[in-house]
């Protein structure tokens, strides 16, 4: 009966989209796939590897409603502290996902995060999957792993600190100028608009670290869902969600 009743249900949901209200960047916090794995009976390997699987079909469902913007938060600085075998398993499971979505190059790569956290071979290889997706015609897809949104501005604070002492200025000249735009220019996502909504799969509804300084005026959307089980019913519930919001802004 579900196969009947929800592809008409997301049909209707779509054609009722108030497409001048749709969020142009889209975080997602893949959450859940340790737990889907232990409800399913499955062990921690394969529920990474079917959450691996649900990115594809959500990069999709991204571009049917005109995303142009993607952040796919994969792994954060807290994972690096995981047992090493259960460390390397998901890295293994990452580098594979990235890999096979460059392999179609219709999407842009971009890895975001403390690369050198990462082991050598995993830094690389997320850096050949950016640069072999440079000219892909599609979605920017913004891969945090080795992400912290902590991390990500300390980082921009020295990386801004290093360009101003390269021009000759002083602390001093620096602390008299300093604004969000300044530190803005030397995050992760630098050139890229701020998400408009953030997504948690897996019922959590808190931030994690994510996308700290980007999502100051993001609307969020939490989801029962496990990753793995989130649904392209689950995506358009959540667009729609944002598209009846009245968004101030912060006001």
């Amino acid at each position: 009966m579900r196969r009947v009743l929800y592809p008409a249900y997301e049909a209707r949901m779509v054609r009722r989209m108030p497409t001048d209200r749709l969020p142009k960047h889209i975080g997602v916090m893949l959450d859940g796939n340790r737990r889907w794995a232990k409800a399913v009976g499955a062990d921690t390997a394969h529920g990474y590897q079917a959450g691996a699987a649900n990115i594809e079909p959500l990069l999709e469902w991204c571009e049917e409603v005109g995303v142009e913007v993607v952040t796919l938060w994969l792994l954060s600085t807290d994972n690096l502290n995981r047992p090493s075998n259960e460390l390397e398993g998901l890295l293994r499971v990452i580098e594979g996902a990235v890999a096979s979505l460059a392999e179609q190059h219709r999407w842009r790569l971009h890895p975001v995060g403390a690369l050198d956290l990462l082991p050598a071979e995993t830094a690389e290889r997320l850096k050949a999957a950016e640069e072999s997706t440079r000219d892909a015609p599609g979605l920017l897809v913004n891969v945090a792993v080795g992400y912290g949104g902590r991390r990500e501005i300390a980082d921009a604070v020295r990386a801004l600190l290093h360009a101003e002492a390269a021009k000759g200025r002083t602390i001093e000249e620096l602390a008299e100028v300093i604004d969000v735009d300044h530190i803005a220019e030397h995050l992760y996502t630098k050139g890229q608009p701020d998400p408009d909504l953030v997504i948690r799969t897996s019922g959590e509804q808190r931030l994690g670290g994510f996308l700290l300084w980007q999502s100051a005026h993001s609307e969020f959307y939490f989801c029962e869902a496990y990753w793995p089980d989130f649904r392209r019913v689950d995506f358009l519930r959540a667009v729609r969600a944002f598209a009846l919001r009245d968004r101030r802004y912060g006001s």
